[in-house]
């Protein structure tokens, strides 16, 4: 039975790479977007949540603080009091950045002297950092205007990413998003064009169960995966200089997860079509939204309470923040951990719902 699934990987791998047009889709657009997605995409985003360390509690930091709870640009307030929960909110990603207030803050404004404050950036997410600093350091230089004491000084330091270097937010989520195009559309054209080609009856009557047959049909998508991934990544580090901090292992080991999730959407749109372009029409209507919803456009946490709780089933949202780990933190398993096991749980989801589509049409 494993010689015939072989057999059967090994021909749906020679369809992909015996068509011209199925290599040009293979490996053009994966190339085009290593060379444009680090210059030509630009994000922003909007009601970012702050933490604060106020170490000094005089009347001018709590003036700033209510003031900063008051900016648009922050939805949420967080009050810390020890480094440790600091640096826990900004490594968890629950805090885009963090403002810390010293002991002797308000009593330099008052001496009328120079008072240094600090922001700690979260430099995973350069660009959000960016912008979110700006805010904190326009509501500082409002109360400077005000003409109250001294002038407020703000020193700058993002974590992960020093320079906020744009490309090292943009290539390890671009990693993800090449990764689910080519997985997808393997997938997804490989039962409609058995369909298309005549040749999906022929299947059926083979010694194969339709779950080796499913087995063999994800089997080429997820080795797409890996190589696609790897492919970016490497280029990521080579070609654009990208630190890559963590264990190729666990990247290995995520992207053959992520690729198994995908692998069950794409067979469970190609399920339920009849022909390879209502299955590329599939691929699309699944590809834009779950773009959308992984917090690489905007954050998750400021969507609408209903498209947090979809985004809880999107791959995408578990396999990005992973990459960003990998590449700029230094992710170790217990770190991965929680980005690994719902994309487990997906792949059995959508690996089951795809199989069970497909005894119901050959029933």
């Amino acid at each position: 039975m494993w010689q015939r699934l072989m057999r059967l990987i090994v021909k749906e791998l020679q369809a992909l790479a015996g068509n011209a047009q199925g290599r040009l889709l293979l490996i053009v657009p994966v190339i085009l977007q290593v060379i444009v997605f680090p210059f030509a995409a630009t994000l922003e985003v909007r009601n970012a949540t702050l933490a604060i360390y106020n170490q000094d509690g005089g009347a001018v930091t709590v003036e700033l603080t209510a003031r900063l709870s008051r900016a648009a640009a922050f939805s949420r307030i967080v009050m810390v009091r020890d480094q440790p929960r600091l640096r826990q909110l900004l490594d968890d990603q629950e805090a885009l950045l963090a403002v810390v207030f010293p002991p002797d803050f308000s009593r330099k404004l008052a001496q009328g002297v120079g008072a240094p404050a600090q922001i700690i950036v979260d430099g995973r997410r350069s660009n959000s950092g960016q912008i979110a600093s700006a805010y904190v350091g326009q509501v500082l230089a409002d109360y400077a205007a005000e003409g109250r004491g001294g002038q407020p000084r703000l020193a700058l330091r993002n974590l992960y990413n020093p320079n906020l270097e744009f490309r090292w937010h943009v290539l390890p989520s671009l990693v993800a998003i090449i990764t689910t195009i080519g997985c997808l559309i393997v997938t997804a054209l490989s039962v409609a064009r058995e369909r298309e080609e005549g040749s999906f009856d022929q299947l059926l009557v083979s010694p194969l169960t339709p779950a080796y047959i499913m087995a063999g049909k994800a089997a080429p998508g997820v080795l797409v995966a890996l190589g696609q991934g790897s492919f970016i990544a490497l280029a990521a580090v080579w070609a654009y200089g990208v630190p890559f901090t963590g264990s190729i292992p666990l990247l290995l080991i995520g992207m053959a997860c992520y690729g198994l999730a995908l692998a069950g959407i794409g067979l469970f749109i190609s399920s339920i079509s009849s022909t390879q372009q209502q299955a590329f029409l599939g691929v699309f209507a699944f590809m834009v939204p779950a773009v959308i919803l992984s917090g690489y456009v905007s954050p998750i946490e400021n969507m609408p309470a209903p498209l947090q709780c979809l985004a809880m089933l999107n791959p995408l949202a578990y396999f990005i923040p992973m990459l960003k780990g990998l590449f700029l933190k230094g992710f170790g398993l217990f770190d991965v951990w929680p980005c690994l096991w719902p994309l487990l749980l997906i792949a059995l989801l959508t690996l089951s719902s795809a199989l069970w589509m497909f005894r119901r049409h050959v029933a």
